[in-house]
């Protein structure tokens, strides 16, 4: 199987009022082509932290990160930009939409930032694949949360990402529309074959993980590090 995402003693500290504050502790994981790996854990365990990692949102302070095959570590803020724009999709749990643009503007940004030609008809057929092709024209204060996160679900898989991260990508929504997504969201997976790694509460979400790996304290549980 080939490793699609790969962990060597990944560490993560920041810095607090009263000196480092230590929020990961010697991470090594591999994720493969295609997997759907869940990260559980209580809060504050450091899974949204770990999935920053992944996706070149937030810097390790030890350790290696491979994604694709190519080391995080050396790249500039511009150069993690354009390998997540190329490569990657990425989901908040606050959605994280632009207010003054449109559904469809905000699903065909990444497109236009990369040049992409026909960015606005591939956003159109996406916004219709999760079931908003007639909402294309709203803004997102004229939408429901549901319906803001279906745009971004949208905006994620434009770019035909291989690598999916979603951070509790249900945590601001009721049962049903949850639900809604849960099913797009590995619908999506489904469609472009794409690797996904997702930070989840929710047992009915991880339970249709492949794999899970559960963080306590900024740890790996100890049985699944030795696997790793």
């Amino acid at each position: 199987m080939t490793v699609i995402l790969s962990l060597k003693d990944v560490s993560l500290s920041l810095k607090g009022n009263a000196g480092p504050v230590e929020i990961l502790h010697g991470i090594s994981l591999d994720v493969t082509q295609g997997e759907t790996l869940g990260l559980v854990g209580p809060s504050g365990s450091g899974k949204s932290s770990l999935l920053m990692l992944m996706g070149g949102l937030e810097r390790a302070t030890g350790g290696t990160i491979m994604a694709l095959g190519q080391d995080l570590g050396p790249m500039d803020e511009d150069a993690l930009a354009r390998f997540r724009r190329d490569n990657m999709g990425v989901v908040f749990q606050s959605f994280h939409l632009i207010p003054t643009m449109t559904a469809l503007e905000n699903v065909a940004t990444p497109l236009e930032l990369a040049g992409v030609r026909d960015a606005f008809d591939r956003a159109e057929a996406e916004l219709e694949a999760v079931g908003l092709g007639a909402r294309a024209g709203h803004y997102p204060s004229q939408m429901s949360g549901g319906e803001q996160q279906r745009v971004a679900l949208a905006r994620a898989a434009v770019t035909r990402p291989r690598l999916l991260l979603a951070d509790e990508p249900t945590g601001n929504l009721d049962g049903v529309n949850g639900a809604a997504i849960i099913d797009l969201l590995f619908g999506l997976r489904d469609r472009y074959g794409a690797t996904l790694v997702m930070v989840t509460h929710a047992p009915e979400l991880a339970s249709r993980c492949d794999r899970v790996i559960s963080l306590r304290d900024g740890r790996l549980d100890p049985a699944q590090s030795a696997a790793a």
